[in-house]
Formats: structure tokens, sequence, C-alpha cells
């Protein structure tokens, strides 16, 4: 057992002591693992558990204000680090492959700031999850939401800890560019909730999201096939999954919300123009035109797939065609043809009213 704690303890000043890089291993929250896993586990434990249970029997909290200056302050943050880190990869970066600089000179250090203020915001987006239970919105708290938001801060601190800078910061870029374009629309979507509305915006942020993804694997990809890269190659093996397993889960998402969901709600409207109700009947929705059927005051179609007619006046079998018809075109009411069939034969006999 002492051996046992010996080996334990001298892994851990390997791994957390000599191994960091010196430039970064006393800045807050990096290095020490267990500072980053206590604040993963409170966050986890309060979005899932107490934050749930706390807000049981409460109305959710109109943070409007709040999240204006929270979504402003993400957008100026985000767009900072693209545009500074745009400017190292455009002018002293190579694309292909760009070693880690471990020195201290002023454009080392500068990188090493950039990389640790975007760990500080992958700390902040904690925060989205945050309001999303102090306003009751618990199902955007999905295993997709949970899952990205702690894989990226887990992610983030060991490459601010090992390796800030080089090759891997690209996806510093591509991922701050994103998150400026997201945050302005939750912006909008505070200032003016119609925007909420918009299935634009979703899809396409979606969309920047599959390619940001799609982008990483590329880019990680390139120094597995590029062995006298200078970038440790190990970093693929954990970049990789992450990145593939994001990939997988934004495409899925985006496959059931705007390609599967709308196809299948199209369906549902060429079956049935109604909604269900409590006893299962579905009232249609559509209004039928006054008009051209006056003697229509009524149309109710249940789970037996039984219709009644209640007309005040006499009408000719003619009207009540022409009713049938106009109602199945304006979506109201599609039934098989041998309902309207039985209809006819049941008029023709003379037992209407």
């Amino acid at each position: 057992m002492a051996l046992i704690l010996k080996k334990s303890w001298e892994a851990y000043q390997l791994l957390f002591e000599e191994l960091p890089d010196p430039r970064m291993k006393n800045l807050p929250l990096l290095a020490k693992p267990y500072e980053v896993i206590t604040l993963l586990t409170l966050y986890l434990m309060f979005v899932l558990k107490w934050g749930p249970k706390w807000m049981e029997k409460r109305p959710p909290f109109n943070i409007d204000k709040v999240l204006i200056i929270y979504n402003l302050l993400q957008v100026l943050a985000c767009s900072y680090l693209f545009v500074a880190s745009a400017y190292v990869w455009g002018w002293k970066y190579k694309w292909i492959c760009e070693p880690v600089d471990f020195s201290y000179n002023d454009d080392a250090i500068f990188v090493t700031r950039l990389t640790y203020l975007y760990f500080i915001l992958k700390l902040l987006d904690l925060m989205d999850t945050v309001f999303f239970v102090l306003r009751k919105k618990f199902n955007q708290v999905s295993f997709l939401h949970l899952y990205h938001h702690t894989g990226m801060v887990l992610l983030v601190w060991g490459a601010n800890t090992y390796i800030p800078g080089g090759h891997g910061t690209f996806i510093g870029v591509i991922n701050s560019f994103v998150h400026s374009v997201m945050y302005f629309y939750y912006f909008l979507t505070v200032v003016n909730p119609s925007y909420k509305q918009s299935i634009w915006w979703k899809k396409h942020i979606t969309q920047l999201q599959i390619l940001q993804f799609f982008w990483c694997v590329v880019h990680m990809g390139i120094i597995v096939f590029k062995p006298d890269c200078e970038y440790p190659r190990w970093t693929s093996a954990v970049f990789l999954p992450q990145d593939l397993f994001m990939l997988v889960l934004f495409v899925d998402f985006y496959i059931k919300t705007y390609i599967k969901k709308p196809k299948a709600k199209l369906e549902d409207q060429n079956d049935s123009n109604g909604k269900y109700v409590a006893n299962g009947s579905t009232i249609a929705e559509t209004a039928i035109d006054s008009n051209s059927i006056e003697d229509s005051k009524k149309v109710l179609i249940n789970n037996e797939n039984s219709i009644s007619y209640t007309l005040e006046d006499k009408c000719e079998f003619e009207q009540l065609s022409n009713a049938i018809l106009k109602v199945r075109k304006l979506g109201a009411l599609n039934k098989p043809n041998n309902d309207k069939k039985m209809k006819e034969d049941k008029f023709k006999n003379g037992n209407h009213k």
C-alpha cells in the first residue's frame, strides 16, 4: 500500500508539477486538477439536482437585463479573441503544422494570454446552463449541451496547462467566431423575442457548429499523417475522438430537428389539420367559409372516424357534397373516400334532415 501511495504521489508530481508549462502553472484554475474538477462537479450538481429542486415551487426568474449584459459581454470577448487569434494565424503561424513556442518572447506570451482568455470564456459558458435552470427551461439542459460544455472546459484546461499555443489554437479561432454569432443571436432573442421563432437563425447556427467540428477533425487529423510535425501528436488521440463525437451529435440533432421533423409535421398536416384534445378527439382548426357553406354549422371528427353534421335548413345533396369538398380542400377534413360514399348513400336514401 505504501508503495502504491508513493508511486501515485510521484505520478501526481510529474503530471501536475513538472510537466505543466511554467508560464501557465501559476495562473488561477490551471495545473491543479482538483480545482477545475470541483468547479465542474458543483456545476453539474446544481444544473441537474440542486437547481431544479430549488426552482420546483418557484416561478421562473425574469433575468432579461442580466442576459442582455451577459450576451453582449460574450459577443465582445469572443469577437476580440477571434480577431486577435486570426491575426496570429494569418501573419505568424503555419496552417499545416505549427509547433508550440515555449519561449518568453512577446509573441509567445501574447498567445498564452489568448489561450487563457479562451479558457476563462469556456468557464463563463457554464452560466448558459445556470440561466436555463433559473428560467425553468429544463428541457434545454440536454446531454448534448452538458457534454459539450464540460468537455470543452476539460480539453481547454489541458491545452492551457501543457501546450498553450501552436497547431491546436486554430480550434479556438473557429470556436470564437461561432460563439460571437451565437451569442449575438441570443442577445437579439432577449431584446426582440420574435427572433426565437426564427428557424433561419437556429438552422444556420447549427450548420456553423457542424462546419466547426468538421474542420476541427480535419485540422487535428493533419498531424496524424505528418510525422515530422513538431506539435505533439498525442493530442490527436484526445481531440479527434471529442471532435468526431461532437460532429456526430450535432449532425444527428440537425437531421432530427431540421430534416425529419419538418417532414413528419407536413405528413401530420396531410393526415389531419386538427389538434388532439384530452379525450382523443380531433377538432378541425381550419375555419369553414361561412359565405359559401351557410348551412353547415358544426364539424366534429372523433377518434372513431365518425362524422356528424348539424344543418339548420334543408339542403340539397349537391350543397353538402360541395361543403365536404370545400372542407377537405382547406385541410380541416381529410377522411377516406369510403366515408364520403357512405354519406352520399345516406342522403340518396333520404335519411338526411
